[in-house]
């Protein structure tokens, strides 16, 4: 166990759109921290996505993944720009997230989605049917659609083209995920819900029985129950509060994640962090994001919401750092700001404080100081 004097080394990849923008505020925090509390960092920065074609060519490096698997954690911001929508495939900047992904074994994506109770009225669902909403969704993420072979598009002999993606997954693969998913659900209300597409799919068909074979043989204490992907999306819009914890694959994950974000009010609001195998040194690679995209149409305006990445952060400190008591107060923060009024632009109601990034991120910080007594 770290004691509390410890610094941890922690990689920031600012990215793209507003990326910089709300890694600015995490890094407030940061200072924040370090000067408040028991904990110190060293922090290095580097370049992604586009930000990286533009300064190397290339969407990442490897130095920057080498840096990745040296640090306790990664902190990214977003990647994506339509300005580098003529370049190939392998190129584009959405690669240097599945490059980390794929080169740190990153394989269990954690999206919770939980209401703040400040924020009832924010979702487009009625206040009855959201209240008390809080889901964890557990998302495989280097198998499946997304990484299968054969992959590609094809010319066919009439000139015709034809698209390919091949969805694959192994025993060893859903078993690591489901493992994940158990062992949170045990913290948690201990039910865990399996979506997959076992009525069409042989992959969902091997993902139904490699769960429920884990659940008998290692996780009996918790619930299991089993549920179709596209009847999954139709519950969490008509009672989403009837699930604890989601496990599912890449694609089903990526698609739910966002479905059951809405429910919040935006995405602007979620965070996720993206877990690897335990290693032997004790380590655990790790990636913390927010799940909202790098928002090009808004960059540089600084109306971005930062809270998805400060609640990133806070993953990063209970999961990765184990600071529970610092992840704790930076949520209770955020909950705190919201209660007292102060919106971004993409949450904004009636009433309330309109506020910018940097203006939202005064507030929570201020309000740290408060909730420590600093």
């Amino acid at each position: 166990m770290r004691n509390k004097k410890d610094s941890f080394k922690i990689l920031i990849l600012p990215g793209d759109g507003i990326g910089p923008e709300v890694v600015q505020q995490v890094t407030r925090l940061i200072e924040w921290l370090e000067q408040n509390r028991p904990i110190s960092f060293h922090v290095t920065y580097d370049l992604v996505g586009g930000a990286s074609l533009a300064e190397h060519g290339v969407p990442i490096r490897d130095e920057v993944i080498k840096k990745a698997w040296e640090s306790d954690a990664v902190l990214f911001g977003s990647v994506g720009d339509p300005c580098w929508a003529h370049v190939g495939f392998d190129k584009r900047p959405e690669v240097a997230i599945l490059a980390l992904r794929h080169e740190l074994g990153l394989f269990a994506n954690l999206r919770p989605a939980k209401i703040f109770d400040a924020l009832t009225d924010a979702s487009t669902l009625k206040p009855e049917v959201i209240r008390g909403l809080d889901i964890m969704i557990v998302r495989e993420s280097v198998g499946g659609i997304y990484f299968g072979d054969p992959r590609g598009i094809e010319v066919l002999p009439d000139g015709s083209k034809k698209g390919i993606n091949t969805e694959i997954y192994t025993t060893s693969e859903i078993e690591r995920v489901a493992r994940v998913a158990f062992t949170l659900a045990r913290k948690r209300c201990n039910r865990v819900c399996s979506v997959e597409k076992s009525n069409v799919m042989e992959s969902g068909l091997l993902w139904k029985e490699v769960v429920t074979n884990i659940h008998q043989q290692e996780f009996p204490d918790v619930t299991l129950s089993h549920m179709l992907a596209d009847n999954c999306a139709m519950q969490l819009v008509r009672n989403p509060c009837q699930f604890d914890v989601l496990v599912t694959g890449n694609l089903f994950g990526d698609l739910l994640s966002d479905l059951a974000s809405m429910l919040t009010g935006s995405l602007g609001l979620l965070p996720s962090a993206t877990l690897g195998e335990t290693r032997s040194d004790g380590k655990c690679a790790a990636l913390y994001e927010p799940i909202h995209g790098s928002a090009p149409d808004i960059a540089g305006k600084g109306i971005a919401n930062p809270i998805g990445q400060i609640l990133s952060f806070a993953m990063m400190l209970r999961y990765s750092l184990h600071r529970e008591e610092e992840a704790l107060l930076i949520e209770s923060a955020v909950s705190h700001v919201l209660a007292d009024g102060f919106r971004t632009a993409d949450i904004m109601s009636e009433g309330m404080k309109c506020v910018g990034t940097a203006a939202m991120g005064d507030a929570i910080i201020s309000k740290l100081a408060q909730l420590a007594k600093v």
